[in-house]
Protein backbone atom coordinates (compact mmCIF):
# COMPACT_ATOMS: atom_id res chain seq x y z
CA UNK A 1 0.00 0.00 0.00
CA UNK A 2 1.30 3.40 -0.87
CA UNK A 3 1.06 6.30 2.05
CA UNK A 4 1.38 8.76 -0.68
CA UNK A 5 -0.57 12.15 -0.26
CA UNK A 6 -2.06 13.33 -2.76
CA UNK A 7 -2.02 17.44 -3.15
CA UNK A 8 -4.21 18.83 -5.64
CA UNK A 9 -2.39 22.52 -6.87
CA UNK A 10 -5.91 24.63 -5.87
CA UNK A 11 -5.07 22.99 -2.25
CA UNK A 12 -1.54 24.34 -2.40
CA UNK A 13 -2.91 27.56 -3.22
CA UNK A 14 -5.56 27.81 -0.80
CA UNK A 15 -2.43 27.08 1.71
CA UNK A 16 -0.22 30.24 -0.21
CA UNK A 17 -2.56 32.94 -0.73
CA UNK A 18 -3.39 34.68 2.45
CA UNK A 19 0.38 35.21 2.64
CA UNK A 20 1.17 35.51 -1.18
CA UNK A 21 2.44 38.96 -0.91
CA UNK A 22 5.43 38.21 0.82
CA UNK A 23 6.79 35.22 -0.34
CA UNK A 24 9.43 35.58 -1.42
CA UNK A 25 9.76 32.48 -3.68
CA UNK A 26 8.29 28.99 -3.87
CA UNK A 27 10.11 25.53 -3.22
CA UNK A 28 8.81 22.06 -3.20
CA UNK A 29 9.65 19.54 -0.78
CA UNK A 30 8.98 16.03 -1.07
CA UNK A 31 6.05 16.25 1.85
CA UNK A 32 4.78 19.88 1.20
CA UNK A 33 4.87 22.94 -0.44
CA UNK A 34 7.31 24.96 0.98
CA UNK A 35 7.60 28.91 0.69
CA UNK A 36 10.68 31.18 1.36
CA UNK A 37 9.73 34.20 3.40
CA UNK A 38 11.84 37.16 4.48
CA UNK A 39 14.04 36.95 7.85
CA UNK A 40 11.95 40.09 9.36
CA UNK A 41 8.34 38.74 8.52
CA UNK A 42 8.10 35.52 9.98
CA UNK A 43 5.84 36.60 13.15
CA UNK A 44 3.22 37.82 10.60
CA UNK A 45 3.37 35.00 7.87
CA UNK A 46 3.22 32.50 10.30
CA UNK A 47 0.49 34.09 12.61
CA UNK A 48 -1.65 34.26 9.08
CA UNK A 49 -1.15 30.52 8.75
CA UNK A 50 -2.14 29.81 12.17
CA UNK A 51 -5.05 31.54 12.21
CA UNK A 52 -6.37 31.97 8.53
CA UNK A 53 -5.21 28.84 7.35
CA UNK A 54 -5.56 26.19 10.33
CA UNK A 55 -2.12 25.39 10.29
CA UNK A 56 -2.20 25.16 14.03
CA UNK A 57 0.57 22.73 15.00
CA UNK A 58 4.38 23.84 13.97
CA UNK A 59 5.87 19.95 14.02
CA UNK A 60 9.26 20.69 13.88
CA UNK A 61 11.70 23.66 13.39
CA UNK A 62 14.56 22.50 11.57
CA UNK A 63 18.37 24.88 11.11
CA UNK A 64 21.27 24.32 8.42
CA UNK A 65 24.20 26.23 6.92
CA UNK A 66 24.43 26.42 3.26
CA UNK A 67 27.57 27.26 1.99
CA UNK A 68 25.93 30.96 1.56
CA UNK A 69 23.34 31.68 4.35
CA UNK A 70 21.57 30.01 7.04
CA UNK A 71 18.34 29.07 6.75
CA UNK A 72 15.22 28.19 9.72
CA UNK A 73 12.45 25.44 8.28
CA UNK A 74 9.13 25.59 10.21
CA UNK A 75 6.96 22.81 9.50
CA UNK A 76 3.61 23.53 9.73
CA UNK A 77 0.81 21.23 9.90
CA UNK A 78 -3.10 21.30 11.06
CA UNK A 79 -3.90 18.89 14.06
CA UNK A 80 -7.45 18.56 12.43
CA UNK A 81 -5.95 17.26 9.20
CA UNK A 82 -2.06 16.67 9.42
CA UNK A 83 -1.47 15.73 5.55
CA UNK A 84 -2.23 19.79 5.52
CA UNK A 85 1.47 21.15 5.91
CA UNK A 86 3.51 23.59 4.52
CA UNK A 87 7.01 24.10 5.11
CA UNK A 88 8.08 27.96 5.85
CA UNK A 89 11.99 28.25 4.77
CA UNK A 90 13.37 31.51 6.18
CA UNK A 91 16.86 32.01 5.19
CA UNK A 92 19.36 34.66 6.71
CA UNK A 93 22.69 36.23 6.30
CA UNK A 94 25.93 33.86 6.74
CA UNK A 95 27.96 36.65 8.34
CA UNK A 96 25.30 37.29 10.67
CA UNK A 97 23.01 34.78 10.82
CA UNK A 98 19.25 36.30 12.75
CA UNK A 99 15.41 36.47 12.21
CA UNK A 100 12.39 37.01 14.00
CA UNK A 101 11.79 34.68 16.29
CA UNK A 102 8.65 32.39 15.82
CA UNK A 103 8.18 31.62 19.59
CA UNK A 104 5.32 34.48 20.07
CA UNK A 105 3.19 32.38 17.71
CA UNK A 106 4.13 29.34 18.54
CA UNK A 107 5.00 28.42 21.74
CA UNK A 108 6.73 25.05 20.90
CA UNK A 109 9.06 27.05 18.56
CA UNK A 110 10.77 28.36 21.99
CA UNK A 111 13.01 25.51 22.77
CA UNK A 112 13.85 24.41 18.85
CA UNK A 113 15.00 28.28 18.28
CA UNK A 114 17.05 27.59 21.01
CA UNK A 115 18.92 24.46 19.96
CA UNK A 116 19.50 26.17 16.44
CA UNK A 117 20.72 29.00 17.99
CA UNK A 118 22.88 26.77 20.63
CA UNK A 119 24.31 24.41 17.66
CA UNK A 120 24.25 26.56 14.91
CA UNK A 121 24.78 30.56 16.65
CA UNK A 122 21.42 31.75 14.49
CA UNK A 123 19.87 34.42 16.72
CA UNK A 124 16.15 34.89 16.97
CA UNK A 125 14.98 38.62 17.65
CA UNK A 126 11.78 38.56 20.25
CA UNK A 127 12.88 35.44 21.15
CA UNK A 128 11.39 35.06 25.00
CA UNK A 129 14.41 33.63 26.48
CA UNK A 130 17.24 32.79 23.54
CA UNK A 131 19.97 30.86 25.79
CA UNK A 132 21.55 27.53 24.88
CA UNK A 133 19.69 24.67 25.66
CA UNK A 134 22.16 21.38 24.79
CA UNK A 135 25.48 22.92 25.66
CA UNK A 136 26.65 24.49 28.97
CA UNK A 137 26.53 28.79 28.67
CA UNK A 138 29.96 28.87 28.63
CA UNK A 139 30.51 26.68 25.34
CA UNK A 140 32.81 28.60 23.09
CA UNK A 141 30.72 28.43 19.63
CA UNK A 142 28.26 26.40 17.52
CA UNK A 143 29.43 22.75 17.52
CA UNK A 144 27.29 22.48 13.82
CA UNK A 145 28.78 25.26 12.01
CA UNK A 146 31.17 24.26 9.00
CA UNK A 147 33.85 26.64 10.50
CA UNK A 148 33.84 25.12 14.28
CA UNK A 149 36.95 24.41 15.55
CA UNK A 150 36.96 21.18 17.43
CA UNK A 151 40.78 21.72 18.80
CA UNK A 152 39.52 24.50 20.77
CA UNK A 153 39.38 24.45 25.01
CA UNK A 154 36.37 24.89 26.72
CA UNK A 155 36.09 25.90 30.13
CA UNK A 156 33.04 25.11 32.17
CA UNK A 157 32.72 27.17 35.15
CA UNK A 158 31.00 26.13 38.54
CA UNK A 159 28.16 28.50 38.72
CA UNK A 160 26.38 28.58 42.05
CA UNK A 161 22.60 27.77 42.40
CA UNK A 162 20.65 30.77 41.28
CA UNK A 163 16.78 31.88 42.11
CA UNK A 164 14.76 31.12 39.08
CA UNK A 165 12.49 33.98 40.64
CA UNK A 166 13.70 37.56 41.30
CA UNK A 167 9.95 39.04 41.53
CA UNK A 168 7.74 39.74 44.21
CA UNK A 169 6.91 36.13 44.89
CA UNK A 170 10.56 35.91 46.02
CA UNK A 171 10.24 35.90 50.08
CA UNK A 172 11.66 33.70 52.82
CA UNK A 173 9.31 30.69 51.96
CA UNK A 174 10.88 30.54 48.57
CA UNK A 175 13.80 28.02 48.50
CA UNK A 176 15.53 26.87 45.14
CA UNK A 177 15.79 22.61 44.87
CA UNK A 178 17.52 20.54 42.16
CA UNK A 179 15.13 17.70 40.77
CA UNK A 180 17.99 15.16 39.39
CA UNK A 181 19.97 14.68 37.20
CA UNK A 182 20.29 11.46 38.69
CA UNK A 183 17.39 10.66 40.13
CA UNK A 184 14.71 7.93 39.64
CA UNK A 185 11.42 10.32 39.21
CA UNK A 186 13.09 12.23 36.84
CA UNK A 187 13.01 8.90 34.28
CA UNK A 188 16.30 9.80 33.24
CA UNK A 189 19.11 12.29 32.89
CA UNK A 190 16.98 15.48 33.25
CA UNK A 191 17.28 18.57 35.87
CA UNK A 192 14.69 20.52 36.40
CA UNK A 193 15.77 23.72 38.48
CA UNK A 194 12.49 23.97 40.96
CA UNK A 195 11.92 27.37 43.11
CA UNK A 196 9.49 26.56 45.95
CA UNK A 197 7.42 28.81 47.44
CA UNK A 198 6.30 26.98 50.66
CA UNK A 199 5.48 23.45 49.11
CA UNK A 200 4.31 24.76 45.59
CA UNK A 201 5.75 24.97 42.65
CA UNK A 202 6.73 28.63 42.04
CA UNK A 203 9.03 27.94 38.88
CA UNK A 204 10.17 24.97 37.08
CA UNK A 205 13.00 25.34 34.16
CA UNK A 206 13.59 22.11 33.14
CA UNK A 207 17.60 21.54 31.71
CA UNK A 208 18.04 19.23 29.33
CA UNK A 209 21.14 17.86 27.52
CA UNK A 210 22.97 15.34 29.86
CA UNK A 211 22.82 12.37 27.50
CA UNK A 212 23.28 13.99 24.00
CA UNK A 213 24.66 11.51 21.81
CA UNK A 214 24.83 13.26 18.61
CA UNK A 215 22.59 11.06 16.89
CA UNK A 216 21.63 13.78 14.15
CA UNK A 217 25.25 13.54 12.83
CA UNK A 218 25.68 10.02 13.21
CA UNK A 219 22.62 9.50 10.90
CA UNK A 220 24.37 12.28 8.40
CA UNK A 221 27.52 9.94 8.63
CA UNK A 222 25.95 6.60 7.57
CA UNK A 223 24.54 5.50 4.09
CA UNK A 224 20.48 5.60 3.64
CA UNK A 225 20.09 1.79 2.68
CA UNK A 226 22.69 0.23 5.20
CA UNK A 227 23.85 2.14 8.06
CA UNK A 228 21.01 4.70 9.60
CA UNK A 229 18.86 2.14 10.53
CA UNK A 230 20.41 0.50 13.63
CA UNK A 231 20.00 4.17 14.93
CA UNK A 232 16.83 4.71 15.46
CA UNK A 233 16.20 1.76 17.97
CA UNK A 234 18.68 4.07 20.93
CA UNK A 235 16.56 7.34 20.72
CA UNK A 236 13.94 4.93 22.74
CA UNK A 237 15.10 2.24 25.18
CA UNK A 238 11.52 1.73 26.34
CA UNK A 239 10.72 -0.95 23.82
CA UNK A 240 9.58 1.37 21.32
CA UNK A 241 12.26 1.58 18.78
CA UNK A 242 10.53 -0.47 15.99
CA UNK A 243 8.59 2.40 15.93
CA UNK A 244 11.59 4.82 15.54
CA UNK A 245 12.53 2.46 12.83
CA UNK A 246 9.43 3.11 10.99
CA UNK A 247 10.00 6.68 10.70
CA UNK A 248 13.29 6.64 9.33
CA UNK A 249 11.88 3.66 6.89
CA UNK A 250 8.56 5.98 6.46
CA UNK A 251 10.95 9.22 5.17
CA UNK A 252 13.24 7.39 3.28
CA UNK A 253 11.07 5.41 1.42
CA UNK A 254 9.66 8.72 0.25
CA UNK A 255 12.19 10.13 -0.73
CA UNK A 256 13.40 7.34 -2.73
CA UNK A 257 10.16 6.41 -4.11
CA UNK A 258 10.21 2.39 -2.42
CA UNK A 259 6.64 1.16 -2.63
CA UNK A 260 6.47 -1.26 0.92
CA UNK A 261 4.78 -4.79 -0.36
CA UNK A 262 1.24 -5.14 1.34
CA UNK A 263 3.07 -8.10 3.62
CA UNK A 264 5.65 -6.56 4.81
CA UNK A 265 3.06 -3.42 5.78
CA UNK A 266 0.72 -6.00 7.85
CA UNK A 267 4.14 -7.37 9.39
CA UNK A 268 4.83 -3.89 10.53
CA UNK A 269 1.83 -2.62 11.89
CA UNK A 270 1.95 -5.98 14.01
CA UNK A 271 5.07 -5.65 15.72
CA UNK A 272 4.60 -1.56 15.60
CA UNK A 273 1.83 -2.28 17.63
CA UNK A 274 3.52 -4.70 19.83
CA UNK A 275 6.01 -2.26 20.78
CA UNK A 276 3.44 0.40 21.83
CA UNK A 277 2.24 -1.96 24.12
CA UNK A 278 6.09 -2.69 25.41
CA UNK A 279 6.45 1.18 25.79
CA UNK A 280 3.15 2.00 27.21
CA UNK A 281 3.60 -1.18 29.82
CA UNK A 282 6.54 0.29 31.12
CA UNK A 283 5.09 4.13 31.54
CA UNK A 284 2.13 2.17 33.53
CA UNK A 285 4.71 0.29 36.04
CA UNK A 286 6.64 3.57 36.83
CA UNK A 287 3.81 5.49 37.06
CA UNK A 288 2.96 3.04 39.86
CA UNK A 289 5.83 3.59 41.42
CA UNK A 290 6.41 7.21 40.84
CA UNK A 291 3.22 8.43 42.64
CA UNK A 292 2.25 5.33 45.09
CA UNK A 293 5.66 3.50 45.62
CA UNK A 294 4.38 0.76 47.50
CA UNK A 295 2.39 -0.71 44.33
CA UNK A 296 5.16 -2.91 43.78
CA UNK A 297 2.64 -5.08 42.20
CA UNK A 298 1.55 -2.82 39.62
CA UNK A 299 5.41 -2.43 38.85
CA UNK A 300 6.27 -6.49 38.93
CA UNK A 301 2.93 -7.23 36.49
CA UNK A 302 3.77 -4.64 33.89
CA UNK A 303 7.42 -6.12 33.64
CA UNK A 304 5.96 -9.84 33.92
CA UNK A 305 3.79 -8.33 30.72
CA UNK A 306 6.65 -6.80 28.96
CA UNK A 307 8.41 -9.98 29.23
CA UNK A 308 5.57 -11.65 27.10
CA UNK A 309 5.78 -9.17 23.99
CA UNK A 310 9.99 -8.90 24.59
CA UNK A 311 9.45 -12.68 23.91
CA UNK A 312 7.76 -12.47 21.31
CA UNK A 313 9.45 -9.56 19.57
CA UNK A 314 12.46 -11.31 20.34
CA UNK A 315 11.31 -14.41 18.36
CA UNK A 316 10.57 -12.59 15.20
CA UNK A 317 13.51 -9.74 15.07
CA UNK A 318 16.42 -11.72 17.02
CA UNK A 319 16.70 -8.78 19.70
CA UNK A 320 15.07 -8.04 23.04
CA UNK A 321 16.02 -4.11 23.19
CA UNK A 322 17.45 -2.79 19.99
CA UNK A 323 15.61 -4.62 17.74
CA UNK A 324 17.01 -3.68 13.43
CA UNK A 325 14.12 -5.45 12.26
CA UNK A 326 13.11 -2.99 9.88
CA UNK A 327 14.84 -2.38 6.18
CA UNK A 328 13.85 0.57 3.74
CA UNK A 329 11.00 -1.23 1.35
CA UNK A 330 10.02 -3.82 4.54
CA UNK A 331 11.39 -5.69 7.01
CA UNK A 332 14.76 -8.01 7.52
CA UNK A 333 13.20 -11.70 7.48
CA UNK A 334 9.57 -12.98 7.48
CA UNK A 335 7.56 -14.68 10.17
CA UNK A 336 9.05 -17.66 12.43
CA UNK A 337 9.11 -20.59 11.12
CA UNK A 338 6.85 -22.62 12.03
CA UNK A 339 4.85 -19.71 12.11
CA UNK A 340 1.31 -21.51 13.53
CA UNK A 341 3.07 -21.66 17.18
CA UNK A 342 4.49 -18.37 16.55
CA UNK A 343 0.85 -17.22 16.14
CA UNK A 344 -0.56 -19.51 18.47
CA UNK A 345 1.79 -17.53 21.35
CA UNK A 346 0.51 -14.14 19.96
CA UNK A 347 -2.76 -14.75 20.48
CA UNK A 348 -2.47 -15.95 23.89
CA UNK A 349 -1.03 -12.88 25.48
CA UNK A 350 -3.82 -11.09 23.64
CA UNK A 351 -6.15 -13.47 24.74
CA UNK A 352 -4.80 -12.91 28.76
CA UNK A 353 -4.42 -9.28 28.21
CA UNK A 354 -8.18 -8.57 29.44
CA UNK A 355 -8.01 -9.89 32.78
CA UNK A 356 -4.90 -8.45 33.25
CA UNK A 357 -6.14 -5.20 32.17
CA UNK A 358 -9.02 -5.54 34.33
CA UNK A 359 -6.19 -6.13 37.48
CA UNK A 360 -4.56 -2.64 36.48
CA UNK A 361 -7.84 -1.06 36.78
CA UNK A 362 -8.48 -2.36 39.99
CA UNK A 363 -5.30 -1.95 41.30
CA UNK A 364 -4.51 1.52 39.96
CA UNK A 365 -6.77 3.89 38.26
CA UNK A 366 -9.66 2.56 41.06
CA UNK A 367 -6.82 3.51 43.96
CA UNK A 368 -8.23 6.60 45.90
CA UNK A 369 -4.75 7.64 46.33
CA UNK A 370 -4.05 7.17 42.88
CA UNK A 371 -6.73 9.30 42.28
CA UNK A 372 -6.24 11.72 45.04
CA UNK A 373 -2.69 12.18 43.23
CA UNK A 374 -3.60 12.45 39.46
CA UNK A 375 -7.30 13.91 39.23
CA UNK A 376 -7.37 17.24 38.52
CA UNK A 377 -3.01 17.44 38.86
CA UNK A 378 -1.03 18.95 36.38
CA UNK A 379 -3.52 19.97 33.93
CA UNK A 380 -3.02 20.75 30.45
CA UNK A 381 -5.64 22.53 28.39
CA UNK A 382 -6.49 21.22 24.42
CA UNK A 383 -4.94 25.00 23.43
CA UNK A 384 -1.86 25.06 25.54
CA UNK A 385 -0.89 21.49 24.38
CA UNK A 386 -1.69 22.69 20.57
CA UNK A 387 0.41 25.65 21.29
CA UNK A 388 3.80 23.19 22.61
CA UNK A 389 3.39 20.92 19.94
CA UNK A 390 1.84 18.02 21.60
CA UNK A 391 1.45 14.65 20.70
CA UNK A 392 0.23 11.30 21.11
CA UNK A 393 -1.32 10.39 24.85
CA UNK A 394 0.08 13.63 26.52
CA UNK A 395 -2.43 15.90 23.70
CA UNK A 396 -4.92 13.03 23.18
CA UNK A 397 -5.62 13.33 26.93
CA UNK A 398 -6.61 17.02 26.66
CA UNK A 399 -9.19 16.04 24.05
CA UNK A 400 -6.99 16.61 20.90
CA UNK A 401 -8.16 13.86 18.62
CA UNK A 402 -4.60 13.54 16.82
CA UNK A 403 -3.57 10.52 15.74
CA UNK A 404 -0.92 9.46 12.30
CA UNK A 405 -1.94 6.22 12.41
CA UNK A 406 -5.21 7.59 11.60
CA UNK A 407 -4.92 10.97 10.43
CA UNK A 408 -1.67 10.59 7.96
CA UNK A 409 -2.28 6.76 6.89
CA UNK A 410 0.76 4.86 6.78
CA UNK A 411 1.36 1.02 7.13
CA UNK A 412 -1.61 -1.20 7.31
CA UNK A 413 -3.82 1.23 9.58
CA UNK A 414 -6.55 2.38 7.11
CA UNK A 415 -7.48 -1.43 6.28
CA UNK A 416 -8.25 -2.43 10.16
CA UNK A 417 -10.66 -1.70 12.95
CA UNK A 418 -9.73 0.42 15.39
CA UNK A 419 -10.14 3.82 17.03
CA UNK A 420 -8.20 6.94 18.27
CA UNK A 421 -8.38 7.24 21.81
CA UNK A 422 -8.85 10.39 23.53
CA UNK A 423 -10.13 11.78 27.54
CA UNK A 424 -11.21 15.16 28.09
CA UNK A 425 -9.40 15.55 31.74
CA UNK A 426 -6.46 16.81 30.82
CA UNK A 427 -4.90 16.11 34.04
CA UNK A 428 -2.62 12.92 34.87
CA UNK A 429 -5.01 10.38 35.52
CA UNK A 430 -6.50 10.96 32.06
CA UNK A 431 -3.14 10.68 30.61
CA UNK A 432 -2.77 7.23 32.36
CA UNK A 433 -6.11 6.16 31.11
CA UNK A 434 -5.64 6.99 27.37
CA UNK A 435 -2.55 4.52 27.66
CA UNK A 436 -4.12 1.80 29.33
CA UNK A 437 -6.88 2.51 26.57
CA UNK A 438 -4.65 2.24 24.24
CA UNK A 439 -3.32 -1.17 24.95
CA UNK A 440 -6.40 -2.40 24.56
CA UNK A 441 -6.59 -1.11 20.77
CA UNK A 442 -3.27 -2.15 19.70
CA UNK A 443 -4.59 -5.61 20.98
CA UNK A 444 -7.58 -5.35 18.59
CA UNK A 445 -4.61 -4.04 15.35
CA UNK A 446 -2.40 -7.13 16.40
CA UNK A 447 -5.26 -9.88 16.28
CA UNK A 448 -6.22 -8.59 12.77
CA UNK A 449 -2.57 -8.59 11.70
CA UNK A 450 -2.04 -12.55 12.99
CA UNK A 451 -5.83 -13.34 11.10
CA UNK A 452 -4.24 -11.44 7.94
CA UNK A 453 -0.94 -12.83 7.49
CA UNK A 454 -1.87 -16.50 8.84
CA UNK A 455 -4.25 -16.50 5.89
CA UNK A 456 -1.78 -14.65 3.43
CA UNK A 457 -0.80 -16.72 0.47
CA UNK A 458 2.12 -18.60 0.47
CA UNK A 459 3.07 -17.40 -3.10
CA UNK A 460 2.91 -13.20 -2.33
CA UNK A 461 4.51 -13.15 1.21
CA UNK A 462 7.04 -10.68 -0.23
CA UNK A 463 9.09 -8.89 2.93
CA UNK A 464 10.73 -6.62 0.54
CA UNK A 465 10.42 -4.28 -2.20
CA UNK A 466 13.52 -4.32 -4.74
CA UNK A 467 16.17 -2.12 -3.30
CA UNK A 468 18.90 0.22 -5.25
CA UNK A 469 22.14 -1.34 -2.52
CA UNK A 470 23.12 2.52 -3.18
CA UNK A 471 20.52 5.23 -3.04
CA UNK A 472 21.52 8.96 -3.92
CA UNK A 473 18.40 11.12 -4.16
CA UNK A 474 18.17 13.91 -6.49
CA UNK A 475 20.45 16.99 -4.77
CA UNK A 476 18.69 19.11 -2.44
CA UNK A 477 15.76 16.83 -2.00
CA UNK A 478 13.83 17.71 1.00
CA UNK A 479 11.54 15.61 3.16
CA UNK A 480 9.36 16.09 6.35
CA UNK A 481 7.79 12.49 7.28
CA UNK A 482 6.27 11.01 10.74
CA UNK A 483 5.00 8.19 12.47
CA UNK A 484 2.71 7.66 15.40
CA UNK A 485 5.51 6.97 17.45
CA UNK A 486 4.60 5.33 21.10
CA UNK A 487 5.40 8.74 22.75
CA UNK A 488 3.69 11.03 19.74
CA UNK A 489 4.54 12.01 16.54
CA UNK A 490 8.15 10.96 15.81
CA UNK A 491 9.30 12.82 12.53
CA UNK A 492 12.57 12.90 10.36
CA UNK A 493 13.59 15.98 8.17
CA UNK A 494 16.16 14.94 5.47
CA UNK A 495 17.90 17.22 2.49
CA UNK A 496 19.69 15.05 -0.02
CA UNK A 497 22.92 16.47 -1.35
CA UNK A 498 23.32 14.01 -3.84
CA UNK A 499 25.39 11.66 -2.35
CA UNK A 500 24.60 8.37 -0.42
CA UNK A 501 24.22 10.60 2.92
CA UNK A 502 21.96 13.03 3.95
CA UNK A 503 23.32 16.61 3.86
CA UNK A 504 20.69 16.96 6.97
CA UNK A 505 18.79 14.48 9.16
CA UNK A 506 17.03 16.03 11.90
CA UNK A 507 15.05 14.16 14.22
CA UNK A 508 11.77 15.67 15.99
CA UNK A 509 10.88 13.81 19.18
CA UNK A 510 7.69 14.00 20.68
CA UNK A 511 9.08 13.98 24.19
CA UNK A 512 11.21 17.14 23.34
CA UNK A 513 8.18 19.38 22.96
CA UNK A 514 6.72 18.13 26.20
CA UNK A 515 9.52 18.50 28.42
CA UNK A 516 9.15 21.84 27.28
CA UNK A 517 5.51 22.02 28.30
CA UNK A 518 6.08 20.55 31.97
CA UNK A 519 6.50 24.24 33.47
CA UNK A 520 2.71 24.75 32.07
CA UNK A 521 1.24 22.19 33.87
CA UNK A 522 3.23 22.05 36.85
CA UNK A 523 3.66 25.81 38.22
CA UNK A 524 0.93 26.70 40.96
CA UNK A 525 0.98 22.86 41.79
CA UNK A 526 2.61 21.00 44.76
CA UNK A 527 5.83 19.68 44.40
CA UNK A 528 4.47 15.95 45.13
CA UNK A 529 2.39 17.23 41.86
CA UNK A 530 5.29 18.05 39.99
CA UNK A 531 6.54 14.72 39.90
CA UNK A 532 3.38 12.83 39.40
CA UNK A 533 3.59 15.35 36.02
CA UNK A 534 6.49 14.67 34.56
CA UNK A 535 6.08 11.23 35.30
CA UNK A 536 2.69 10.93 33.40
CA UNK A 537 4.11 12.59 30.12
CA UNK A 538 6.43 9.13 29.86
CA UNK A 539 9.49 11.13 28.79
CA UNK A 540 12.20 9.49 26.98
CA UNK A 541 16.03 11.19 27.09
CA UNK A 542 17.10 9.82 24.23
CA UNK A 543 14.75 11.03 21.77
CA UNK A 544 14.70 14.57 23.70
CA UNK A 545 18.79 15.15 23.47
CA UNK A 546 19.78 12.86 20.85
Amino acid sequence: MSDAVARPAEATADLVEPIRERVVRAETHENAPAVVIRADEVQAVLSTLKAEVGLDHCACVTAQEYADRFETIYHLRSYDDPTRELSVVVPTAHDDPHSESAAPVYRTAGWHEREAYDLLGISYDDHPDLRRILLPETWQGHPLRRAYDRSQPQIVTFREHRQLLEDERTGPDTIHINVGPHHPSTHGVLHLNAELDGEQVAGVDPDIGYIHRCEEQLCQKGTYRHQIMPYPDRWDWSGAGLLNEWAYARTAEALADIEVPDYAQVIRTMCGELARILSHMLAVATYALDVVGEFTAVFQWGIRDREIVQNILEELTGQRLMFNYLRLGGVAWDLPEPREPFFETVEAFLDGLPRKLAEYHDTLTGNEILQLRTVDTGYLDPETAKAYGCTGPVARASGVDYDLRRDDPYGYYDELDWSVVTEDGGDNFARLLVRLREVEESAKIIRQCVDLLREWPEDDREIQANVPRTLRPDPDTEIYRAVEAAKGELGIYIRSDGTETPARFKIRGPSFSHVQALPAMAEGEYVADLVATLGSLDTIMGEVDR
